[in-house]
């Protein structure tokens, strides 16, 4: 399969990468403040002088897996008042639409050993616009677009460089550094390029006062560290060496220099103001080479660095080494599809794998020890034992490399969107991938209760429980990857937890243990009429389509899971059994509560599942809003083979059971108790008329179907907004294909509209699973009243088509992920180059929210091909 399939079976070729997050300031984590602000504890302005406590951030950057010694790429256009070393963006409470990164980086290459990588920043040659960015978002409100850093016309004449930054590795802990200056400009532009190294600050926090070293060794700088083995950052070419600590600047924060030191903002401050605070001692814990260069205009210079622990390395080897990488990195894609094939469609897809490589992160979080302080440091306020993840003392990662949604815009793992990461990255490293899913059931990460956590934010809220579903698919495309044989103690291990976690839903997430689940927020930010983590006074509570559906789809997966694993381990018959059966009484609930008469979530007037409020003498208000929320019902679909049924008697006797004797409740599912032609048996929540009801709605181009894919809520709400009064208050909801126009969850996010990848990659596969049963023989109409009738997978090809039309290039050589600014579409230094946003337009397709999200919107990888 070539060399970087073989490294991936060598161990250690992992122990460098891209794991720097792109921000850690405004995180949670080095957030120590009495009221929990943590955007304004550390602002973007005092990152330059302040030492973090759990981790670091840089552009470009890389460390090692336990991020001892951090590596990344700073410039100074000799026109800003700070030199750029971190990518600025406004904080949650600057930006009309929430929190946003403000300049324009790609990540373009990448390969799962990070043997190659490669990334792109434009840095204006003019005055980077700081104070513009934040005045002009400031001023707009929320029905107004974001004011972008392209939008301020700094890019318009090409004053700009293209700073493009390499790494290739000579072997495990030798690293080669390539940075290409290239100034777009036709005027001659000066600039300073700073390679810098520093070491993550362990020593000052009252534990561990080893202080490791960085100095000056004729023109190279030697490390040393007694948990490392690279001692030196070589440089090419006669340049000087600077050297600070990465340590507080605890003068400009209001405190007394007492001991003289180099602080951690000393290397900007003697480049930008010349002043003297750089240690002519050329020792320190932080420390850059200084290239003080001018490029002519549209020419290029090339700058070579090589981190590493060989002896007698030197750059005659660079290049050669540099291109065998890079040919490498060609073959290892082009083996997974040849780019001759589908060119666009593979650079594409190359960008997206990229994107989730590049969006690993160095994640370490001691919840118990953030809380109480730490002894080096002042005493916290008391208020801090009883705030954010207060209840999660004993989540203690240790640092590890994860996965992360966008390390600018979310540099923090979240649980759903995780699950979604790991179904992307399985296509080009499956150990990663069940390596991540096996993180969040360890435990010191999940509750002893059983709640997985959610985000960082607050761990304690609810992300729908997707983790079995990926756990399944991964073992199945690993199992058919490894011809029929599956990796069963991955499966188990997991198993055991997600057992677990689905018994904290039912106790917590039940109200009145009826098999109805109120799981509130459950990602979908803003798509219900109110806020869906309310606590209403009288006691009414939200029965939500989306929490019971996820229990019912999370149900199904445990199902599967169990009679796999029946097959070598008798002891899991049972198990399937009781999934089944929980299915079965979710599916009943769903349709209707049965003994009370009280009304389910169907409503067979309409053909659609709304959410609705209970009320405490019975009664049900009914939100009769069309949204992606009454579509989740689709997810939960498992196929089951014969051998499923006849190898485990107990599930067979158990299926019998409720045929013969609550007719009711299988009239209510699927034909489960009917065999396919190929052998199958189909569990769901749908049976055929319900199923075609919905797809009447999904498939409808004046409801949910967009030219790009599914949007999350139906355009019928933007003639037709829904409104409801509940205690005098009068709530609505319409039809919104852009960035959020209200409030709710800081505005950062919309489910009123968008198309969102992940959830329109689910129901693409649930088609498939329901078409694997149905065959060919039951069709739908697609487009709805176009007349043109389709089989389910035929419908889900329509929608792969649909979601990477947001790419593609269309008839006028645009792709719509790219927006409406003209220079992003057709000049060709940006054009080729793709963000992969959080979600997207519902009408035009312009990508919106977190521009890096390669995380979830990466299963575009999983897309294109079909």
């Amino acid at each position: 399969m070539g060399a970087e399939a073989d490294r991936l079976k060598t161990t250690g070729w992992k122990r460098w990468g891209p794991y720097v997050s792109d921000r850690q300031w405004g995180t949670v984590r080095e957030d120590y403040s009495a009221n929990g602000d943590a955007w304004n504890y550390i602002t973007h302005d005092m990152a330059r002088s302040k030492a973090y406590r759990w981790g670091e951030e840089g552009i470009a950057g890389i460390c090692d897996l336990k991020q001892l010694l951090c590596f990344s790429v700073a410039f100074w256009n000799k026109q800003d008042h700070i030199i750029k070393e971190r990518f600025f963006g406004l904080s949650n409470a600057e930006g009309n639409h929430g929190e946003d990164v403000k300049e324009l980086y790609y990540y373009l290459d990448n390969t799962p050993t990070h043997s190659y990588m490669k990334m792109l920043y434009k840095y204006p040659q003019q005055a980077f616009p700081y104070d513009q960015l934040v005045a002009e978002n400031r001023k707009r409100d929320r029905n107004k677009p974001e004011f972008e850093i392209i939008d301020t016309g700094i890019f318009d004449n090409d004053e700009y460089f293209d700073l493009q930054v390499e790494y290739a590795k000579a072997g495990i802990d030798d690293i080669l550094i390539k940075i290409i200056v290239t100034n777009r400009g036709k005027q001659a532009a000066r600039l300073n390029v700073l390679p810098t190294i520093w070491f993550r600050n362990t020593w000052d926090w009252g534990y561990d006062d080893y202080k490791p070293q960085l100095s000056d060794s004729n023109g190279s700088i030697n490390i040393i560290h007694k948990d490392l083995d690279i001692h030196s950052l070589l440089a090419e070419g006669n340049t000087e060496t600077l050297f600070c600590e990465n340590e507080t600047n605890i003068v400009r924060f209001g405190g007394i220099n007492s001991k003289q030191e180099y602080y951690k903002d000393g290397i900007n401050d003697h480049i930008v103001n010349q002043s003297d605070t750089v240690n002519k001692a050329k020792v320190g814990t932080r420390a850059a080479y200084n290239y003080d260069i001018e490029v002519a205009g549209g020419e290029s210079k090339v700058i070579r660095l090589r981190l590493t622990a060989n002896e007698g390395a030197n750059f005659k080897d660079f290049d050669d080494l540099f291109t065998a990488r890079e040919a490498e990195a060609d073959e290892f894609y082009n083996n997974l599809l040849p780019a001759k094939n589908a060119p666009e469609k593979a650079m594409i897809r190359r960008q997206a794998y990229a994107g989730l490589l590049w969006n690993k992160q160095f994640y370490y979080y001691d919840v118990h020890q953030w809380l109480k302080g730490d002894p080096g440091e002042p005493a916290p306020p008391q208020s801090r034992l009883h705030a954010r993840n207060s209840k999660w003392q004993h989540f203690n990662n240790r640092g590890d490399i994860i996965s992360m949604p966008d390390k600018w815009e979310y540099p923090w793992f979240a649980a759903w969107d995780l699950a979604f990461h790991c179904i992307a990255l399985a296509g080009i490293d499956m150990a990663f991938a069940k390596n991540q899913l096996s993180l969040l059931i360890r435990d010191w990460y999940m509750h002893p209760n059983g709640q997985l956590p959610a985000y960082e934010w607050d761990f304690g809220d609810a992300n729908p429980p997707v983790h079995a579903m990926a756990t399944w698919k991964i073992y199945l495309q690993d199992k058919q990857a490894n011809g029929g044989v599956g990796d069963t103690f991955f499966l188990e291990r997991i198993f055991h937890k997600l057992m677990l976690n689905f018994t904290w839903w039912v106790n917590r997430k039940d109200e009145v243990g009826n098999n109805i689940f109120e799981g509130g927020f459950l990602g979908m930010d803003n798509i219900g009429v109110l806020d869906r983590n309310t606590k209403f006074t009288n006691g009414a509570h939200l029965e939500q389509v989306d929490g019971t559906s996820w229990m019912a789809m999370f149900s199904l997966n445990l199902l599967g899971i169990a009679a796999e694993l029946a097959q070598a381990n008798k002891a899991y018959r049972d198990i399937a059994s009781k999934y089944f059966e929980h299915f079965i009484y979710i599916a009943e609930a769903m349709s209707s509560l049965g003994e009370g008469g009280q009304a389910g979530l169907w409503d067979e007037g309409d053909n659609f599942f709304y959410d609705q409020l209970r009320m405490p003498d019975g009664s049900a208000l009914k939100m009769r809003i069309r949204s992606m929320v009454g579509l989740i019902p689709m997810f939960a679909a498992e196929v089951l083979d014969d051998a499923d049924i006849s190898s485990n008697p107990i599930f067979a006797d158990r299926l019998e059971w409720f045929k013969d004797n609550r007719p009711d409740l299988a009239a209510l599912v699927s034909r489960w108790d009917e065999r396919s032609a190929n052998g199958k048996h189909l569990i769901s929540l749908l049976r055929g008329h319900r199923m075609k009801g919905l797809l009447s709605y999904m498939l409808d181009e004046n409801e949910f179907l967009s030219p790009y894919g599914i949007r999350s809520l139906s355009k019928y709400h933007l003639e037709h907004p829904f409104s409801i009064t509940i205690d005098g208050n009068l709530f609505s909801i319409k039809y919104t294909p852009g960035d959020s126009d209200g409030t709710m969850f800081g505005g950062n996010s919309n489910w009123r509209g968008p198309v969102w990848v992940p959830l329109n990659y689910l129901l693409i596969q649930s088609l498939n699973t329901y078409h694997e049963f149905y065959g060919d023989d039951f069709q739908v109409e697609c487009p709805t009243g176009s007349g043109n009738m389709m089989n389910l997978n035929q419908v889900a090809n329509e929608i792969y088509r649909r979601i990477s039309n947001l790419f593609l290039n269309n008839a006028d050589g645009h792709r719509p992920a790219n927006g409406t600014t003209e220079k992003v579409q057709t000049d060709p230094n940006f054009k080729d180059n793709i963000l992969f946003y959080e979600f997207f337009d519902g009408d035009t397709g312009r990508g919106l929210g977190a521009s890096h999200q390669t995380g979830w919107t990466g299963l575009i990888a999983n897309c294109l091909y079909q």
